[in-house]
């Protein structure tokens, strides 16, 4: 960042822990001041060791799924700062069931955190960036919303919806200087795959043409590329990180 220049404000949901908080610690050593956002307090340790490696950021407990707690939140942060520049939707969760055992409410839950959310944060904070004619958004999808997965309606369903939505915005605001995009990461170590039996793991690895799974790095890597100057002709995009696994 030059000098003189304003810092840039970034605001990452779901990071608290895995993806979200390795998003958040990789924009913050590009100068950009973060928004570590979570429905716990987990995210403010993520907020402390950013401050603690020299980085700028701070932390604000929200349910994400909740529409008006997003809408009060977003009145506080700008604010605060005025505009937040960059927004990365990452939060999200799973309730895997089969179709025909899943009840409507992990249905709703899946729906609300995953896809919900995008629309709550990215409305509220879309007029400061066509305001200043730049922007940058990242939704964080996955291979799931574009192949599905036994045991994952809900989930695949949220994660395709963020993919329509994500193409519908970066129409809508590519001639204001902002670029929306979305990430779609395959099987990554993370919390969600963690308690997976050594087999299954295995038996993902065979599908993978790497033969490894990703690492939260390697998410984080894609969408600090999407947010920079760089990336200013791409908009309306799918970035595929899956070690070859769709292709």
């Amino acid at each position: 960042m030059e000098e003189g220049e304003k810092k840039r404000i970034a605001l990452v949901t779901g990071a608290g822990r895995g993806l979200g908080a390795a998003i958040a610690e990789k924009l913050a050593q590009q100068s950009i001041h973060v928004v570590c956002i979570s429905r716990s307090q987990n995210c403010e340790k993520i907020a402390q060791e950013i401050t603690v490696a020299g980085g700028m950021a701070e932390a604000m407990a929200v349910d994400v799924s909740d529409g008006k707690a997003v809408e009060l939140a977003c009145g506080k942060l700008l604010e605060k700062h005025g505009t937040i520049d960059i927004l990365v939707n990452n939060a999200g969760i799973t309730r895997d069931a089969l179709l025909m055992r899943m009840g409507e409410e992990d249905w709703d839950d899946v729906i609300r955190t995953n896809l919900n959310s995008c629309f709550y944060w990215t409305k509220h904070l879309l007029r400061g960036m066509v305001q200043n004619r730049w922007g940058r958004i990242v939704n964080i999808s996955s291979v799931v919303g574009k192949i599905g997965n036994f045991g994952q309606a809900n989930y695949a369903a949220a994660k395709a919806g963020i993919i329509g939505f994500t193409k519908s915005v970066a129409k809508e605001v590519a001639s204001r200087g902002i670029c929306a995009n979305v990430v779609a990461p395959g099987f990554i170590e993370s919390d969600m795959t963690f308690g997976l039996p050594e087999k299954v793991i295995e038996e993902i690895k065979k599908n993978v043409p790497m033969r490894r799974m990703g690492v939260p790095k390697d998410i984080a890597n894609a969408v600090n590329f999407l947010c920079s100057e760089e990336a200013q002709y791409i908009t309306g995009t799918i970035l595929t990180v899956d070690g070859g696994m769709t292709m």
